[in-house]
């Protein structure tokens, strides 16, 4: 008797759908995606919970469209928009997303202030 391999499908039933899925480094355990509803894995939500600390030590951001047929890191992205709010929130970027950060969107710069 022969068996089927059937997996079930992790892609999302709305088949125009960019999922934002980040990679957390878990030490000796290893880098794994981190488990997440699907309605919790659009850009908004993705950037404000790193922002709010909701990944112990993220190491990357992946974004997938299986309608497009694409899948792209997007980390430098996300970094540098989280350092972009922090300024504009006049606010450090949290401790646990320090190092991401850093990796993917550089070290702060100081902008020079002109006088007269």
């Amino acid at each position: 008797m022969r068996r089927s391999s059937w997996t079930p499908s992790i892609v999302p039933n709305d088949l125009d759908q960019t999922v934002y899925l980040v990679v957390d480094d878990f030490g000796r355990a290893g880098l794994s995606f981190h488990e997440t509803n699907l309605d919790r894995t659009d850009l908004e939500t993705v950037i404000t919970g790193l922002m709010a600390g909701q990944y112990g030590n993220p190491n990357r951001v992946v974004a997938i469209n299986t309608a497009e047929r694409w899948a792209n890191d997007v980390s430098e992205d996300i970094a540098r928009e989280i350092r972009r709010r922090a300024d504009i929130a006049y606010e450090d970027v949290s401790s646990n997303i320090e190092d991401f950060v850093t990796r993917y969107a550089g070290r702060e710069r100081q902008l020079a202030l002109r006088l007269a």
